[in-house]
């Protein structure tokens, strides 16, 4: 046996076949959560969140005070030992009603974001796969709600009522939020309804709704999930801004927006009445919108290049 037989000669075929065997194919999933891990936004607003939530819930465990006692005998002190962040004028403890009160804005806004992007999955799927007649009446109605001004039909809306509960509030905002995504996922459903897998699914006979429940909608979660997420900050101020004006959530009952009205007169001479609720509204909405903007640059890388 010559020299060169003694050589061993690699097999360039198999070990190719191995390396391609080893690197298994990435699921979206996956990808989407590697790059949310990798996204520092991501991790600020999340953490923020959760310590934000955890303080709505946990918060009056500690406190020995309830947001509808009334301390006679302290009444627009300044924060102290006995009342953290100080009291009202007729001596509510302001820390207290601030964790009540974000707890309400924080419930109301993650139910309207879900419960907006539903909404707007079903609608748009509904005129993006049916076509037709359809197609066009739903656009029509969308349009017509999207040039109507929703602040002040609520306006018009909590002046009738003298305020809104808020379940009301919930099913008023999600009702006037799902318009723009389902605009999308109408034209996202457009494409979707000539992929092979829905001519397939056509031509077994598959009911149009099993269709859009099965095919459709899972195809354009990523995008529902990205509006639910983004509709719980924008939720969370809406409702802030319409009980600061008196057409939201009222007293007795409380929510940021109501504190913030109550201590807007007194943020120059007694700050602690309007601060502490602020700043509960501005970190509650910048976290929410930090997660939500993060996990829409993960699904679409191209939205927000070199932003980290």
């Amino acid at each position: 046996m010559s020299m060169l037989e003694e050589i061993a000669v690699p097999d360039v075929a198999a070990a190719s076949t191995e390396i391609v065997q080893s690197k298994k194919p990435v699921s979206r999933f996956r990808l989407v959560v590697s790059r949310l891990r990798s996204t520092p936004r991501f991790w600020v607003g999340f953490v923020g969140l959760a310590l934000i939530s955890l303080w709505a819930i946990f918060g009056l465990v500690p406190n020995a005070w309830n947001h509808t006692d009334l301390d006679v005998y302290n009444m627009g002190v300044s924060p102290s030992a006995l009342h953290w962040f100080g009291t009202s004028d007729i001596g509510e403890d302001i820390y207290a009603q601030t964790v009540v009160g974000l707890r309400k804005s924080l419930i109301i806004g993650l139910l309207v974001g879900p419960l907006a992007a539903i909404i707007a999955g079903i609608v748009g799927a509904i005129a993006g796969y049916l076509g037709g007649w359809w197609d066009k009446a739903i656009v029509w109605f969308v349009d017509l709600l999207l040039v109507l001004p929703s602040l002040f039909l609520f306006i018009l809306i909590g002046s009738a009522f003298k305020g809104l509960s808020w379940v009301a509030l919930i099913f008023l905002l999600a009702g006037f939020g799902w318009m723009i995504m389902a605009r999308v996922i109408r034209a996202q459903t457009k494409s979707l309804r000539e992929r092979d897998f829905i001519k397939a699914a056509r031509f077994m006979g598959v009911d149009t709704w099993t269709i859009i429940r099965r095919h459709v909608l899972p195809n354009v979660s990523s995008l529902l999930i990205i509006d639910a997420t983004l509709g719980v900050g924008a939720a969370i101020l809406s409702e802030s801004t319409l009980s600061f004006f008196g057409f939201g959530i009222q007293a007795p009952d409380v929510s940021l927006g109501t504190l913030l009205s109550a201590g807007q007169g007194a943020a120059a001479t007694r700050p602690w009445l309007f601060v502490f609720p602020a700043a509960a509204l501005v970190f509650a909405v910048l976290s929410a919108s930090l997660v939500g903007d993060a996990l829409r640059d993960a699904v679409d890388p191209t939205s927000g290049v070199n932003r980290d």
